[in-house]
């Protein structure tokens, strides 16, 4: 395996029979993999190197600092690499909270090994760190648009198309990470300057508002796309559209 692929994950489980498992097969399919049994722990290693770990895997019920925690930790400090939630927990309220708090997925225990090697392979191949773009976009062409972030001119199959400032800057924070799933607490932090446990589905109301103004067909969007329990991704050019993107 290149060792550009290898990716480090950190398993936060305190039952250990079952992070030992879990890091055997992680191993396995070619990860370098570090488990602790606390909450606290992976805080402190994360902090130390906020970078060093392409993807949390984490227990919610945890001694001491909560899984819950740990996520609304990472995300008041600005993590974006994906968490994925393992649980016992299996009421819809603990997913939602999950959800909230900022984890990319939530799987229940007990659970199937292939469906967890599954979406940690999702979650690493769809997610890459944030790179701030090298200079502000101040046009940007895509599909019939024209956009001009600059002047807040936006021309849709030549005809004008008035937005509000909230929406451009959403649109330019897609532009600016064109390609990547983004997850909607991460717009909610860097375009609404929200973060931690809040409640509101404004993402998504905009969204729908980006792809009435952008899309041919909204219903069947091909550039602002849902990537089912992950985020939203922008694609510009119509041949990247993803397979597992899904229309809200």
């Amino acid at each position: 395996m290149n060792s550009s692929s290898i990716k480090h994950i950190l398993v936060v489980e305190d039952e250990r029979h079952l992070a030992v498992g879990i890091k055997y097969n992680l191993e396995a399919e070619g990860h370098r993999v570090t488990t602790l049994g606390d909450g606290s722990s992976a805080l402190a290693l994360i902090a130390d190197d906020p970078t060093t770990f392409d993807l949390v895997v984490l227990d919610l019920m945890l001694p001491g600092v909560s899984g819950y925690t740990v996520c609304e930790t990472l995300l008041s400090k600005g993590w974006d690499r994906p968490i994925l939630i393992l649980s016992a927990r299996t009421l819809a309220e603990d997913r939602k909270r999950g959800f909230d708090v900022g984890a990319n997925q939530y799987l229940t225990k007990p659970f199937d090994l292939d469906e967890l090697l599954s979406r940690v392979r999702n979650l690493l191949s769809h997610y890459r760190p944030r790179q701030a773009p090298e200079s502000p976009i101040e046009t940007f062409e895509f599909g019939t648009a024209r956009i001009n972030f600059r002047t807040f001119e936006v021309v849709v199959a030549g005809a004008a198309v008035r937005m509000t400032r909230l929406e451009m800057k959403l649109l330019r924070y897609f532009v600016q990470h064109e390609g990547d799933v983004i997850p909607r607490h991460e717009l909610l932090r860097n375009v609404w300057g929200i973060t931690g446990n809040v409640h509101t589905r404004a993402p998504d109301q905009f969204i729908r508002r980006l792809r009435k103004t952008f899309e041919t067909d909204p219903a069947n969007p091909r550039h602002f796309l849902t990537i089912r329990d992950a985020g939203y991704r922008f694609v510009a050019s119509l041949g990247g559209a993803d397979a597992d993107a899904n229309a809200e």
